[in-house]
């Protein structure tokens, strides 16, 4: 809404840039669902929220129990526009493409002990008004502070590019954990960290546990912000998700943290 396409001074890529949105974004025009199924989606993310180990039978289940007239085989292709697997607990971004390379799982039985030791990436569906966007964040796994994040109305893998850079531009980690989604295979996500030295870690097909702590962020983020907002479209969307990510790191204090916020922990001095 924010972007003018024949703008003096600036090309839609620039302002694309500026906005943090991906430039394909700007291009594509999404087939709207009915306000029926939007509804529906939100009551599936809830529920997946709680019940993270649901697939598609039980969703239903929970939506007709709900009082909702569904059956699975629309569900399922909810489900999957949401970028949500039916038969797994992990967004359907774990689907790979077979020309990708795949790394193996790195933090399994280590230790997490410093800043920039591991960080981690994931996707999440987001609804607004009338529809929908996609959300990527980076995190740092010691402190749990997100170090960037992107919207997008679409599944491609520009987004992602754009929140690592965004990234590396605060830091770098030794370990960086992904899911073996295409966005995150991709050659040019994939040579980015090579570029950087870091070390390559992909969670394995169905194992949402291994990204733990991004999955964490998302229901966080969702109780707290998302679902006590209704969202008219992605622009108040982004704005207000930019406060929330702001206070999450700077204010909320966290349990986990000894009661210390995120940007404390992450820019402390390492003894």
């Amino acid at each position: 809404m924010l972007i003018e396409a024949n703008h003096n001074g600036l090309s839609i890529s620039q302002q694309c840039d500026l906005l943090g949105v991906a430039r394909s974004s700007f291009y594509y025009q999404p087939i709207p669902e009915s306000s029926d199924n939007l509804h529906i989606m939100k009551e599936i993310d809830r529920i997946y929220l709680k019940f993270p180990f649901y697939g598609s039978r039980r969703i239903t289940a929970g939506l007709t129990a709900l009082g909702h007239e569904v059956n699975r085989k629309r569900v399922v292709r909810l489900m999957r526009l949401m970028a949500i697997e039916a038969m797994y607990p992990k967004p359907k971004t774990t689907i790979s493409c077979k020309n990708h390379k795949k790394y193996p799982y790195l933090l399994r039985d280590i230790n997490i002990d410093y800043q920039d030791h591991a960080w981690a990436t994931d996707i999440t569906y987001i609804p607004v008004e009338g529809g929908f966007i996609y959300l990527v964040a980076v995190l740092d796994l010691y402190s749990r502070y997100v170090l960037s994040w992107r919207i997008s109305n679409t599944l491609e893998s520009d987004f992602c590019i754009k929140a690592l850079e965004d990234a590396l531009k605060i830091g770098k980690p030794k370990i960086f954990n992904t899911d073996q989604g295409t966005q995150f295979t991709s050659k040019k996500f994939i040579q980015m960290l090579k570029d950087h030295n870091i070390l390559i870690s992909m969670t394995g097909k169905g194992r949402c546990m291994d990204n733990i702590f991004v999955e964490r962020f998302w229901r966080t983020l969702k109780y707290e912000e998302v679902y006590l907002k209704n969202y008219s479209n992605p622009k108040e969307s982004a704005e207000s998700i930019a406060d929330y990510i702001e206070l999450y790191n700077k204010e909320r204090l966290h349990s986990s943290l000894a009661y210390q916020t995120p940007e404390k922990i992450y820019k402390s001095v390492r003894s």
